[in-house]
């Protein structure tokens, strides 16, 4: 293609400029024919501009070349995709049927083939004739690796690499290289997948999952995938695999994906930002595993803008996930030792409110409980922390107690445990309570009395039965405050008989 023999002056993407001969080209490419119309006959130079030609220079010599070949170009795997992009580009039919035609023969390219193209494909601006090659190659790429771990030994931990006799197959059927037959582990492949896109990975790793691949392979290249991007991504890069990942992983069987790996995962989506359908799936994938977790892995910070020391939230929600999954009584006992000792860890955190201290301890069922000496302690140093506490704050949290479930040392600790006394004022407030609605009570009746002794009237009558209900209910709310009253008298007593000594590890 020299410049002295040529009419048509062609600039590439402003990366390179092509001299052609314009009768040569043109009687290929019915892109440029329409684009040139007559003055494909006419005297003089012209010149085309392309700003976005599939593949830059590479292409357009590709086909240019194929042109004044006299339409004989070798397709083969190494320049199917940028042939194809810029035929298809520059409507050189013969050359797309050719490529279609090479493409066609995918399930017998060797494995660096295919990567080759999918690499290719990646270079090439992306566009639905691409989108659809990709999905081509990376379908033959999967079901490569699905045919080579199925054909390996399983046992052995091994499979053949794609050097292996299983995995050369080529589009020339003479070929006769010879190939070596190895034994690699399983993961063999997880370094060569990386040089692809994120959005190529991510269709690799759909494809490997709708194929039912080894979840628990899956899980680990997921893990990897992760460790070996972070090192050079940006944030928005960062924030995009860690999305794939967490996406791919909530479909895996839930025993392949290790609770510890989820909460390094954590870790980092907290720090990104990243979407909030992608940070509940994360969530819930932990929650389910919650029973395997420690409490270190609980003991997550708090976001910047909030004053707590630990975030609290996330734990609520990671038990209500657990909660609302299937659950055995061993796991349920489980997490509830382990909400206890995250209770005990944030209690003393003086920005934690009453109101949330009370989630925590009323989170799990009761009946996974055997003891509430955690618990008791717990409250013992909320309430040391938290000297501003209202009396009706202290006990709220005080009847989260069951007496059965407290040691006879925790019963006597509470009768002298000066930052429970919330108990005898509010023991007289309800007496003071119960006598103005007894008053009221006599109050009502002798109003009533002389209302009947005044006649028969309707109006009268209905003020009656008004009247009567009103006596009703202060009687049931009386009645509910005596028995309240004595529940209370008989818990004091009994704390009272025992031990004299004082609780050790507690805060009098």
């Amino acid at each position: 293609m020299e410049a002295c023999c040529s009419d048509l002056e062609v600039d590439i993407n402003g990366e390179q400029t092509i001299f052609l001969n314009k009768q040569i080209i043109c009687a290929y490419s019915g892109t440029l024919r329409k684009l040139l119309g007559k003055s494909t006959s006419s005297s003089g130079n012209l010149k085309v501009i392309f700003n976005d030609f599939p593949g830059g220079a590479e292409s357009f010599e590709f086909v240019s070349r194929f042109c004044y070949n006299d339409g004989r170009v070798a397709v083969m795997p190494s320049n199917v995709v940028f042939l194809h992009c810029a035929a298809k580009f520059m409507e050189v039919t013969k050359v797309l049927e050719q490529t279609e035609k090479c493409m066609e023969e995918i399930r017998y390219w060797a494995w660096p083939e295919v990567l080759l193209c999918l690499k290719q494909c990646q270079e090439v601006e992306t566009s639905p004739e691409v989108d659809s090659l990709a999905a081509k190659l990376m379908d033959a790429l999967v079901e490569k690796l699905c045919l080579t771990i199925e054909m390996s030994p399983s046992s052995a931990g091994s499979a053949c690499s794609p050097d292996s006799s299983l995995f050369r197959f080529s589009c020339d059927s003479k070929s006769t290289e010879s190939f070596k037959n190895c034994s690699v582990r399983l993961t063999w492949w997880f370094d060569e997948v990386l040089v692809l896109s994120s959005g190529l990975v991510e269709m690799f790793l759909k494809l490997m999952v709708l194929r039912k691949f080894d979840n628990l392979i899956i899980s680990r290249f997921l893990f990897y995938y992760q460790k070996v991007k972070f090192c050079s991504a940006s944030s928005h890069e960062k924030r995009k695999i860690l999305e794939t990942i967490i996406d791919t992983l909530c479909v895996l069987d839930r025993s392949c994906v290790p609770c510890k790996s989820l909460f390094a995962v954590l870790r980092l989506a907290l720090g990104l930002n990243i979407n909030k359908s992608c940070m509940n799936k994360l969530e819930v994938m932990i929650g389910h595993q919650l029973d395997q977790a420690t409490l270190d892995n609980l003991l997550v910070p708090s976001p910047s803008k909030s004053s707590h020391l630990y975030y609290v939230n996330l734990v609520l929600r990671f038990t209500k996930a657990f909660l609302d999954g299937a659950r055995s009584g061993l796991q349920l006992k489980k997490v509830s030792s382990l909400i206890d000792q995250y209770i005990a860890e944030v209690a003393p955190d003086p920005c934690l409110k009453p109101s949330k201290f009370l989630s925590l301890i009323t989170l799990v069922p009761d009946s996974a409980r055997e003891s509430h000496e955690d618990i008791y302690r717990a409250i013992d140093m909320y309430l040391e922390a938290h000297t501003g506490t209202t009396d009706g704050e202290k006990l709220n949290l005080i009847r989260t107690l069951s007496y059965e479930k407290l040691s006879g040392e925790s019963r006597a600790h509470i009768s002298r445990n000066q930052k429970f006394q919330a108990i005898e004022t509010l023991d007289e407030q309800q007496q003071q309570q119960q006598q103005q609605q007894q008053q009221q009570q006599k109050q009502l009746i002798l109003r009533m009395e002389k209302v009947e002794t005044s006649g028969e009237n309707e109006k009268l009558k209905e003020h009656i039965e008004g009247i009567q209900w009103r006596v009703m209910e202060l009687e049931r709310a009386c009645l509910k405050m005596q028995n309240q009253m004595e529940v209370i008298k008989k818990r004091s007593k009994s704390s009272s008989k025992g031990s004299n000594r004082s609780l050790p590890k507690l805060c009098s």
